[in-house]
């Protein structure tokens, strides 16, 4: 009994509403929808500027010429905000006494990316968006060929690196090549190798202990790339370029020049037969004659030229 109260109560005031609602479009359907009768709400959780007010009026004014409330359609309205590139979800609705709504989210990138000579936008959710030609969005650039179905774990090491004071400290830029991306530093002339985009908090970890317990004693300049891809290691590559560095890397040429390959005789080379002399049978009247052993022939075999290689230390992480 009481269910079927319930429900015969929600019943009766769904009918009530939705007289009043009629009765409101058909009482104000052939009232203007005056600029003061238009309320545009920017929602975002940071400010980004790609569409403003203005451009929102005018597309209300464009999808509903006669500026009548009963000749505006919503759907359609709602459906053509949404379709713009840089908003994220739209909210169209009329109250009551026919004041027209819009509550707008913009997209908000995480980082904008330099791919094959093209430049876009990233969101957290992995879509891109095309750059701005009146505004530009302080966020941190990636370059490099990056897949779509990496933009997501892109999007979350970006979040973490800007929610770090010493990720956000150090690490100004991202790149991408042969398949492995690095980190670009403020300082110095290298870059953290990070390989895959997995364990990104250990990898970091790693690193701010280097720069810790080592770095901090060290000129930066001193490194060409820092790579911390290697489980539990770091290993570092000099920079060629830093003058500081030659004796490290004449003494590793040094080292390398000892261990190149020596040349190798081959034993018990046996002579070609056009080396061998006939030997005449002795006679009684004549002594036998000597023969001439031939001479072994050797081949010898060149050095090999090592290159220059890039000098590298490891350091396990404790």
């Amino acid at each position: 009994m009481k269910n079927k109260y319930r429900i015969l109560k929600i019943a009766v005031t769904v009918i009530i509403l939705g007289f009043l609602l009629s009765f409101s479009l058909k009482k104000f359907s052939g009232q203007k929808i005056t600029d003061n009768k238009i309320s545009v709400k920017m929602s975002d959780k940071a400010p980004v500027y790609f569409i403003d007010e203005k451009d929102i009026r005018e597309i209300v004014k464009k999808e509903n010429p006669s500026g009548k409330v009963g000749d505006l359609n919503i759907p359609a309205l709602e459906k053509k905000i949404k379709a713009l590139p840089a908003v994220d979800s739209a909210n169209v609705y009329l109250n009551l006494n026919g004041k027209l709504n819009l509550d707008i989210k913009q997209r908000v990138p995480v980082f904008r990316l330099n791919k094959n000579g093209r430049d876009f936008y990233v969101d957290e959710k992995g879509i891109e968006f095309p750059i701005s030609k009146t505004y530009s969005h302080p966020c941190i650039l990636v370059t490099g060929d990056v897949h779509k179905d990496e933009y997501k774990k892109l999007a979350d090491l970006v979040e973490k690196i800007d929610k770090d004071d010493f990720s956000k400290k150090y690490f100004i830029g991202i790149s991408k090549d042969k398949g492995d991306y690095n980190l670009l530093t403020s300082e110095g002339n290298y870059k953290v190798e990070i390989g895959n985009l997995d364990n990104i908090e250990f990898k970091v970890k790693g690193f701010k202990t280097f720069v810790e317990k080592y770095l901090v004693y060290q000129n930066p300049e001193k490194y060409k790339m820092v790579s911390v891809k290697y489980q539990n290691q770091i290993v570092t590559t000099l920079n060629p370029n830093f003058k500081e560095n030659d004796s490290i890397l004449n003494a590793t040429n040094k080292e390398l020049a000892k261990a190149s390959v020596a040349p190798v005789k081959k034993p018990n080379d046996k002579p070609k037969p056009a080396e061998i002399k006939k030997i005449n049978k002795p006679t009684s009247s004549s002594k036998p004659k000597t023969v001439n052993k031939p001479k072994e022939t050797q081949k010898t075999e060149k050095k090999s030229t090592a290159a220059k290689p890039k000098a590298k230390a490891k350091i396990k992480i404790e």
